[in-house]
């Protein structure tokens, strides 16, 4: 499934990569784009979505 969320304190590309990491600790095979331009989050997983958003907020970028 594919999930898109907003994260707003997104502002780089080491944010993009911290994002990237947490997701892929609930989801190993995850595909994540993070777009600091655009703050859009775009992740393929077979998660659900309160996995990733949980994660995201433990890494410190909580969604939109």
């Amino acid at each position: 499934m594919t999930i898109q969320l907003t994260v707003p304190n997104m502002s780089c590309a080491v944010c993009a990569k911290n994002i990237t990491n947490a997701v892929q600790t609930i989801d190993a095979t995850a595909i994540v784009e993070a777009h600091p331009e655009t703050k859009i989050v775009r992740i393929e997983t077979q998660s659900a979505e309160a996995e990733i958003k949980t994660a995201l907020i433990a890494a410190g970028y909580p969604p939109a």
